[in-house]
């Protein structure tokens, strides 16, 4: 199986990194490091960086200031949201929940929801689509926000 790379970018300069090959290992420190430190970090309200993509699958290492919201959208796939550090609240149209330091939860696919960050945070968003389903991760997104304002950004 061949490796799959992604090119340097005006957003991310640094060497090629592999996020699909038979075995990836992935420096969770290393990224949150280099997300917090990061243009794209100290301007907007967060940052993101996809850490593994392959058929059916997409794990990305998200950060969110105090504050940041992402307002109510839905995923195609299922999805799982696993917090490193912080605080989220979590909205469906049923349910709220606040996920903290070693919380998970678990989406299914279709279902609108929003996150609100009550704390800087840092969390594993991983999305699982069926194969030959299109992968695009975000279906009607409305605009961001901060502190109810909103805020343009820059897809990482």
């Amino acid at each position: 199986m061949e490796k799959l790379l992604i090119e340097a970018t005006s957003l991310r300069p640094q060497a090629k990194r592999t996020i699909d090959a038979p075995l990836v290992t992935i420096d969770i420190p290393f990224f949150i490091k280099q997300l917090l430190s990061e243009k794209s970090w100290k301007k907007k309200d967060r940052n993101s960086i996809t850490v593994f993509k392959s058929n059916g699958i997409c794990i990305v290492l998200m950060a969110l200031h105090k504050g940041a919201e992402m307002l109510k959208h839905t995923m195609e796939g299922l999805i799982s949201v696993q917090i490193l550090k912080g605080e989220l609240k979590f909205k469906t149209n049923d349910q709220s929940v606040k996920l903290r330091k070693g919380q998970m939860l678990t989406l299914y696919g279709g279902v609108p929801h929003s996150i609100h960050a009550k704390k800087a945070t840092i969390f594993l968003l991983t999305i699982t689509v069926a194969a030959g389903e299109n992968n695009k991760s975000y279906a009607n997104v409305e605009p961001n926000r901060v502190n109810g304002k909103a805020v343009a950004r820059e897809m990482a």
